[in-house]
C-alpha cells in the first residue's frame, strides 16, 4: 500500500499503521487528506478481503495532535454546495473506516477536535495519550459537526453527554473521555502507539472470519430490538461452523497447539 506526503502507511505484518502527516498544521483535514484517506481505506478493504491485512491503526504525526480538526482556512469561503460535498466526503471516509471487516483502532496522541474527534469515533475503539484532548467545538464557528459527530458521538457516549459536548463546544481531557466511554484506554504518550499496535496484533492473531463477523453483528445489532439482535447472533454463530477457521481453531484448542487461521 502506498501513502502520500500527507499520509504515511506502514504495513507491519498485516497490521496497517496509517499516519496523517501534516504536523505543522496539527494534521488538519483538508480535501487532499480526505481523498488520500479514502484511497488508503479502499486499498485496506481490498487487502482485508485478500487476507493481507488483519488490523488497522490510525494516528497523527507529531506529539501535539491526532487531528486538530478540519482545515478552517479551506472552509471559510465554502458555499452551501461545496460544504455539502465536503461533509459527504468526510462521511464517506468515516463509513469506510466503520465498514472495514478488520478492527480499526485510533491512537489519539494529542488534539482530536472537530473532524479529528469524528475520525476517531469512526474507528472501532480509541486509545489515547494522557495529553489527548477531545471535543466537537464547531458551534464556536457557527456550524455543527459535519463528519458524523452528532451521530457517532451520541452512540458512543449517550445522547445527553453528546448534546452537552456539541452545544457547549467544550474540550475534555483523556481522563474525562475515558470516564464517559469515549476512550477505551489512557496511556503515557510514549506507550500509546506501541500499546495500540500490540492490541491490533493480538486481534490479528484471532480467527479473521470470526473477528469480521463479531464486528458486523455488534454494529448491526446495536440498532435492533434485543430479540432481533439475538437472532442475528445465532445465525452468525451457526454460520461460522461452515468455515475452515472454526475447524482449525477448535482442533488447535483440543490439540493444545496454536491455531493457524487462513481466513476461510
Amino acid at each position: 500500500m502506498l501513502g502520500t506526503d500527507t499520509l504515511l502507511v506502514d504495513d507491519d505484518a498485516g497490521v496497517l499503521v496509517v499516519t496523517i502527516n501534516r504536523p505543522k498544521a496539527l494534521n488538519a483535514l483538508n480535501q487532499a487528506v480526505i481523498a488520500g484517506l479514502q484511497h488508503v481505506l479502499d486499498e485496506a478493504a481490498e487487502a482485508a478481503r485478500a487476507g493481507r491485512a488483519r488490523a488497522l491503526v490510525l494516528t497523527g504525526a507529531g506529539e501535539k495532535a491526532f487531528v486538530a480538526g478540519a482545515d478552517i482556512a479551506a472552509m471559510a469561503d465554502m458555499s452551501v454546495g461545496t460544504a455539502r460535498e465536503f461533509a459527504r466526503s468526510g462521511h464517506a471516509v468515516g463509513d469506510a473506516l466503520a465498514s472495514l471487516p478488520i478492527p480499526t483502532i485510533a491512537a489519539v496522541n494529542g488534539f482530536a477536535l472537530g473532524g479529528g474527534c469524528e475520525l476517531a469515533l469512526a474507528c472501532d475503539f480509541i486509545y489515547a495519550a494522557e495529553n489527548a484532548k477531545f471535543g466537537q467545538p464547531e458551534v464556536k464557528l457557527g456550524v455543527i459537526p459535519g463528519f458524523g459527530g452528532t451521530q457517532r458521538l451520541a452512540r458512543r457516549v449517550g445522547l445527553a453527554r453528546a448534546i452537552e459536548l456539541c452545544l457547549a463546544g467544550d474540550t475534555i481531557d483523556a481522563a474525562e473521555a475515558a470516564r464517559i466511554g469515549l476512550v477505551n484506554r489512557v496511556l503515557p504518550a510514549a506507550e500509546l502507539l506501541p500499546a495500540t499496535i500490540a492490541t491490533a496484533r493480538k486481534i490479528a492473531e484471532m480467527g479473521p472470519v470470526a473477528v469480521a463477523e463479531a464486528k458486523r453483528v455488534l454494529y448491526a445489532g446495536a440498532g435492533l430490538p434485543l430479540s432481533q439482535a439475538n437472532a442475528l447472533e445465532v445465525e452468525a454463530f451457526a454460520g461460522l461452523f461452515d468455515t475452515a477457521d472454526q475447524k482449525e481453531g477448535m482442533a488447535a484448542f483440543l490439540g493444545k497447539r496454536k491455531p493457524e487461521f487462513k481466513g476461510r
